[in-house]
């Protein structure tokens, strides 16, 4: 059990690096958090610098798909090592299931503590962003087929409707059901939960947009023309 409690720790850790905060304020000597929606993420130090809101993006994507990608070093190196010997039957069969599929649990709780980082940064008294960049980057390394179905639903959603943040939000939901039908061969309930969490934690923070929408007041994607 202590390599779940070492993936969670170190996926924590990792998304809980405040890129936007640290860019922001190395840069251009200004906190984000004081600064439009005062989101640490990509979007809002955009609004400020759109140079350091790209870089923002990309190293909040990257610290997610370094979470997972760490979880499924560790998953296979000798502190995940197990030996089981010749049996046989139908409780081999149960355990070998468990165990096959121990990385890419393994892979979803560091998704799950990723996105919890950056949403609930320590270095910032648990006040992040809204975890979506750094959930893309977890989902292209946890499962990146699913993510290019969930990415068709974002664009679909938002030139149908030209809200951001419902396709963000409805992409975030269909996540793990494309997942889980794209990758049912090597998933179990269990993986699947650690991905229903965490994108229910994306969901969860876009609490807001949620009231605009129904309220009718949520801003609109506009193509400016020049």
């Amino acid at each position: 059990m202590a390599i779940y409690f070492i993936v969670a720790v170190i996926a924590y850790l990792l998304g809980s690096i405040p890129f936007g905060y640290i860019l922001l304020r190395v840069f251009r000597g200004q906190d984000v958090r004081a600064i439009g929606s005062g989101n640490i993420g990509a979007t809002n130090v955009a609004r400020k610098a759109p140079g350091l809101g790209v870089a923002t993006l990309l190293l909040d994507a990257a610290k997610g798909s370094g979470a997972v990608l760490c979880a499924q070093r560790l998953a296979y190196s000798s502190l995940n090592a197990r030996s089981f010997g010749d049996a046989q039957g139908p409780v081999w069969t149960t355990v070998t299931f468990f165990y096959h599929t121990t990385p890419v649990l393994l892979m979803a709780i560091a998704a799950v503590c990723a996105i919890l980082g950056h949403v609930f940064p320590v270095w910032l008294k648990f006040k992040g962003g809204k975890g979506v960049a750094t959930g893309v980057g977890a989902f292209i390394a946890l499962a990146p087929k699913a993510v290019l179905i969930a990415l068709i639903i974002f664009v679909a959603i938002v030139a149908a409707f030209r809200y951001i943040s419902l396709g963000s939000i409805v992409a975030t939901a269909a996540f793990p059901v494309c997942a889980w039908l794209l990758y049912r061969y090597q998933a179990s309930p269990a993986v699947f939960a650690a991905m229903v969490v965490a994108s229910g934690l994306i969901i969860a923070k876009h609490h807001q947009n949620i009231r605009r929408l129904m309220a009718g007041t949520e801003h609109r994607f506009e193509l400016k023309h020049r």
